[in-house]
């Protein structure tokens, strides 16, 4: 019998030292989900934002070089035809648009001062047109992934209409985001890997140099 006791107490200690191992492995995990991350590049703080202006070349070249902005990666996006490619989305029949998908540090940058300076690099005011570039892909949009964003864009649309930067009523359109899908891989970063291009050098390279002026201290540390 006393050795019968003496197993079921070791038996109880085994479980108390069970659920206090547990219960600090709990605590231990609600600390962890509840830290502040400052690192650079740290997957549990960034956000993302998913902007239409026009060529994507263009506003993916810009936004990259803002302080906070992690990654710009071009794609497509409001359309109903799935993995478009871009030859599919220039005949503008998928209805998605050139977009560029922003990762960015809301600590450094916010995705309203991101809308703002959005609406400073394109023309937010010429329906499915971009200058030379005409059809719906080039389309004035922004795709909101929370209630927040979508708040935080109508805001700036008011602001800038109040404004008065733009003589035009501003066209841009508020949507939900369904689905983001990549360009092809030589999209990506395309004005860097291709300064010596005409549209690269005509285009972008002006609009950029233009950029640095108005937003000089916001511009990355090279």
């Amino acid at each position: 019998m006393a050795k019968f006791k003496k197993m079921n107490l070791i038996i109880v200690v085994c479980f108390l030292i069970a659920g206090s191992l547990y219960a600090k492995s709990k605590q231990a995990d609600t600390e962890l989900k509840n830290i502040n991350y400052t690192s650079k590049g740290d997957v549990n703080k960034l956000d993302s934002a998913i902007l239409g202006g026009g060529c994507f070349w263009c506003i993916e070249a810009i936004l990259n070089e803002l302080k906070g902005v992690e990654k710009v990666e071009s794609g497509y996006s409001g359309g109903s035809v799935k993995n478009p490619t871009y030859q599919e989305v220039c005949n503008g029949k998928t209805g998605h648009a050139e977009v560029v998908k922003i990762t960015f540090d809301p600590d450094i940058i916010s995705y309203g001062k991101l809308i703002e300076i959005f609406f400073h690099i394109h023309d937010p005011t010429t329906l499915n047109r971009q200058g030379n570039d005409i059809g719906t892909q080039y389309r004035s949009v922004i795709f909101y992934n929370s209630e927040d964003q979508k708040k935080a864009a109508e805001e700036v649309i008011k602001k800038i209409s109040d404004s008065g930067l733009w003589k035009d009523p501003i066209v841009t359109v508020v949507e939900p985001l369904v689905a983001y899908y990549p360009a092809e891989d030589y999209h990506q970063d395309y004005y860097n890997n291709n300064k010596e291009k005409s549209y690269c050098s005509i285009v972008i390279a002006p609009k950029i140099a233009k950029f640095y002026e108005e937003y000089k201290d916001l511009i990355k540390d090279n």
